[in-house]
């Protein structure tokens, strides 16, 4: 993992919670909801390989 990816994520959290308020305080919190989640499937996106890296180092070790 590099840090590259924390400054991505970091990014999109600001990012998101921007447009949040925004559109919360808009009145539109239907699209703020949509907003959120739409950033939460693009950094778990993003995450999941090295998840799955974990799972098969862990697999691998305890089979040993």
């Amino acid at each position: 993992m590099t840090i590259n990816l924390i400054f991505k994520i970091a990014a999109v959290g600001v990012l998101v919670s921007i447009l949040c308020q925004v559109l919360k305080h808009s009145g539109r919190d239907e699209q703020a909801f949509i907003v959120s989640l739409a950033g939460l499937i693009l950094v778990l996106s993003w995450i999941l390989p090295f998840i799955y890296d974990l799972f098969l180092s862990i697999r691998q070790l305890f089979s040993l």
